[in-house]
């Protein structure tokens, strides 16, 4: 399969999305997005760290600093309460999305 472009706003999402089960640093998230995406989106740093910012900013996620597995200072971010509503919200949007889309490329010309 080949990887697909990611959509504005959707590696937000995913960003959201992969932080819900734990705290990760930047590359456990880019590994997650891949796990959880099959393969389909291979984020890569130049994309993901500014969206880290701008998520950060928002208030929806938290950074702090730990040491990764292979004992290297990291910085971890989490969800934060209103990051997690704001997954739920999103979660919502995008089901309604993909489901106006499926009902538009199936249904008869």
């Amino acid at each position: 399969m080949d990887r697909t472009d990611l959509m504005r706003g959707t590696l937000d999402l995913l960003i959201l999305r992969s932080l819900l089960a734990m705290p990760l640093h930047g590359l456990g998230i880019a590994r997650r997005i891949s796990h959880i995406t099959q393969g389909s989106f291979d984020v890569k740093p130049g994309s993901l760290f500014p969206a880290l910012y701008r998520l950060e900013e928002r208030g929806l996620i938290r950074a702090e600093w730990g040491e990764s597995d292979t004992r290297r200072r990291a910085k971890f971010y989490r969800l934060t309460r209103l990051g997690r509503k704001q997954l739920e919200i999103e979660q919502a949007n995008w089901r309604r999305i993909a489901l106006a889309m499926t009902h538009a490329l199936e249904s008869p010309s």
